[in-house]
């Protein structure tokens, strides 16, 4: 279900209107991200042949979500840089060091959107503003409303998921080794990957 349906005037020749579908309106409101039942997670090609996946496992958020008017919406995050998992714990040393993030000197990872939009069906862009080591740069993130419910226990939940490709050299990781038949062992190019659940805030 789309936060708008669009409907032609059947006696006029007009461009057609946007509706507000009361369903979505009616979840506005402000929420809080549920970590517990929440990812951020990360895929970067490793040695020019195969996928690393990691997460970050200590993240906090808040969304503001119009139903009648998505622009209005807004999300935050900070993401705890030391929470990376990607199962081995010598690699995510290495992440968490110098070479890479440097989560002693640059604790945390933060999103804060600047503007949203509707796409149409179901799907959203969320920009914003990423900052990793300091160095903040835009960042566009597209999502997929997954649908509203009220959980066991009283909760009413939303849940959104997406993705977004991003260079991590554009934030100062850069970090590399070349192989010996060419290439690298860390690629550029990160794939960035949201599954969100939130909570409406009384």
């Amino acid at each position: 279900m789309g936060l708008f349906n669009r409907r032609t005037p059947e006696n006029t020749a007009a461009v057609a209107t946007l509706d507000v579908d009361p369903a979505l309106a009616a979840l506005t409101g402000d929420y809080v991200v549920d970590a517990a039942h929440s990812r951020i997670g990360f895929t970067v090609r490793h040695a020019m042949v195969t996928n690393v996946r990691g997460a970050f496992e200590d993240h906090e958020g808040t969304l503001h979500l119009d139903g009648s008017d998505p622009a209005r919406s807004t999300a935050s995050i900070d993401v705890k840089i030391a929470s990376v998992d990607t199962g081995i714990a010598d690699r995510d040393g290495h992440l968490r060091s110098a070479d890479f993030f440097d989560a002693e000197a640059f604790p945390l990872m933060t999103f804060r959107s600047t503007e949203a939009a509707f796409l149409g069906g179901d799907t959203y862009r969320i920009t914003g503003d990423l900052t990793i080591k300091d160095v903040t740069r835009p960042l566009s993130i597209d999502l997929e409303f997954n649908g509203s419910a009220t959980d066991p226990y009283g909760n009413q939940r939303v849940g959104f998921e997406g993705s977004a490709d991003i260079l991590r050299s554009d934030w100062g990781l850069t970090w590399n080794a070349a192989l010996e038949t060419g290439g690298v062992v860390v690629s550029d190019k990160v794939k960035l990957t949201f599954d969100i659940s939130a909570i409406k805030q009384a």
